[in-house]
């Protein structure tokens, strides 16, 4: 065999090789739990990504939501202490510190608890990779909160099939060390037109949507975020300029966050910071949300 065959037989082979690697996929990461108390799922390469500052507000600048607030601390705490909690669905308007507060309570319970609680979210689109990365949790010697944010399907969606094993269903069940917790606009996690159309040309309507409906009920808390009131939002504009130290003579504040809210034509809790990062803007005072 001659030098240019072996040559050329060596480049053949190593085009296979790397045309097998290609189909194979990336090779798994290693995940390294000490390197923050937050992290997010990365499916491709069964890869906890760490999250060393996380995108939070401190628990005592929350306002308006103090008894679904109470109630999910309360859960989170028995979780990081061993016993027996409950997934949790946090449903209703939007803005009103669904996702914020979820992530306030975890940093709030992890620095009070002895445990060692983190914190893993899963984006909507990586939902079908649930068993994985159950398999991936279920040995570590951590408790993990497995956190979906802003979580519905659709028509047609089937990655919820994936969720309702996860959260209740196989024969293993949910692993004893992770509990799920996820935000939706919706109570039923299914907008409200699918689910009439739906019964209205299903044979059995009863039956039509029980699937998908059924998946909310395997969360057992369900946590309801309604519009907020005037008073409770000027109390939120309140705490956030006391935290920060906002010196704006009140009244006028009040009169400026009420005619900012009529401007976006709603008030909530993500109007009230969009108003504060304007305000502090405008009066060059650097705010920091942990």
């Amino acid at each position: 065999m001659t030098e240019e065959t072996n040559t050329a037989l060596l480049a053949e082979l190593k085009r296979l090789a790397d045309a097998v690697e290609r189909l194979a996929g990336p090779a798994p990461a290693l995940n390294d739990w000490d390197a923050a108390d937050c992290f997010v799922w990365a499916p491709l390469r069964q890869h906890l990504q760490p999250v060393r500052r996380p995108n939070r507000v401190a628990l005592t600048l929350i306002r308006g939501v103090d008894h679904v607030r109470d109630i999910l601390h309360e859960n989170t705490v028995r979780f990081a202490e061993g016993y027996a909690a409950n997934n949790v669905l946090l449903w209703g308007a939007r803005g009103m510190g669904k996702s914020s507060l979820v992530k306030a309570v975890h940093e709030d319970v992890r620095r009070e608890s002895s445990a060692s609680l983190k914190l893993v979210e899963v984006h909507r689109e990586d939902i079908a990779s649930l068993p994985n990365l159950l398999d991936l949790l279920k040995d570590t010697p951590y408790r993990v909160i497995v956190f979906c944010d802003d979580l519905s399907f659709d028509h047609d969606d089937t990655a919820y099939k994936s969720l309702k094993a996860a959260l209740d269903g196989g024969i293993e069940g949910r692993p004893d060390n992770v509990l799920f917790y996820a935000t939706s606009n919706r109570r039923h996690l299914l907008p409200r037109h699918m689910m009439e159309n739906e019964q209205s040309t299903a044979i059995n309507p009863s039956e039509a949507v029980e699937e998908k409906v059924s998946l909310s009920d395997r969360f057992g808390l369900w946590l309801g975020f309604h519009k907020c009131s005037q008073e409770d939002y000027l109390g939120m504009i309140d705490g956030y300029a006391d935290h920060f130290k906002l010196g704006l003579e009140r009244d006028k504040m009040h009169a400026e966050a009420l005619e900012w809210a009529t401007t976006r034509g709603a008030r909530s809790g993500r109007v009230a910071w969009q108003y504060i990062q304007d305000l502090a803007g405008r009066m060059q005072v650097h705010i920091d949300r942990d």
